[in-house]
């Protein structure tokens, strides 16, 4: 009996320390534990599709591999939220049943967690991930009910390769896509620059990850200017050649750290 108390006693210790200790987060600032709740989607759907509402084809592709995120909309932010990375944790203080006790994930938002308005886990003001199958495993044990209390913080992205710019508009609309973003993850802001004439113009949110302008670019070389939210800026020159086609995906050299 002895034994079994004093096992308990260290993993609460344990995961004290693990709350006082800080991660790195953005700009190397130490961003506090949050509290929220996790369930999982997906159950009979390869985890690489679940981009939605951010306009992912596949989340692979895109980077991000299969640790994603739906997120309520207190954090999805109206889409401002797709790309950033939080680091999840169960929380083992408030549910030591099905808490896989300090284990933590990093999980990339890349759709919204509808709210239905009755009380659901994604109605405002709640701070919800609806997490991958895979993600959602990594903290909590099989075999609970589908819900756990977590806590998160905001994390920069650590991504392989640069930025990827994939172009999916028509005629003289210009539909772009960001993904594979570094640093924050979620971009603030977008110009694009033709190669005639040599000048920046602005890009509107259209959806997600989708930012849209009017402009003929065609038959250009395209340079792109991301700010994120964390408020750093990168220009991403000649990225796309005067050869492009809708439908293309062109990955940078530069990338956030």
């Amino acid at each position: 009996m002895g034994s079994v108390i004093f096992t308990s006693v260290n993993l609460l210790s344990l995961f004290f320390l693990f709350l006082s200790s800080g991660f790195e987060g953005i700009n190397g600032q130490v961003n506090r534990w949050l509290n929220a709740h996790a369930t999982y989607y997906g159950a009979n759907q390869s985890p690489s599709t679940l981009g939605g509402a951010c306009g992912y084809d596949n989340t692979i592709h895109a980077g991000f591999g299969v640790n994603t995120a739906a997120v309520s909309g207190v954090l999805f932010r109206g889409g401002e939220a797709c790309g950033a990375c939080y680091r999840v944790m169960c929380d083992y203080r408030a549910d030591p049943k099905w808490c896989l006790g300090r284990t933590s994930v990093i999980v990339t938002a890349t759709n919204f967690c509808p709210p239905n308005n009755h009380g659901g886990w994604c109605d405002p003001p709640r701070q919800h991930f609806d997490m991958s199958m895979p993600a959602f495993f990594r903290i909590a044990r099989q075999g609970n009910e589908g819900i756990v209390p977590v806590l998160y913080r905001r994390v920069a992205c650590k991504r392989r390769g640069g930025v990827h710019f994939t172009l999916k508009g028509q005629a003289n609309f210009n539909l772009v896509m960001f993904s594979n973003v570094g640093g924050s993850g979620d971009v603030k802001a977008a110009w694009v620059r033709g190669s005639r004439p040599r000048r920046w113009i602005a890009l509107q949110r259209n959806w997600g990850a989708n930012w849209s302008n009017s402009v003929d670019l065609r038959n250009q070389r395209l340079s792109f200017k991301l700010t994120l939210v964390d408020g750093r800026t990168l220009q991403f020159f000649n990225v796309v050649p005067s050869t492009w086609s809708f439908g293309q995906t062109f990955s940078s050299r530069n990338q956030f750290s």
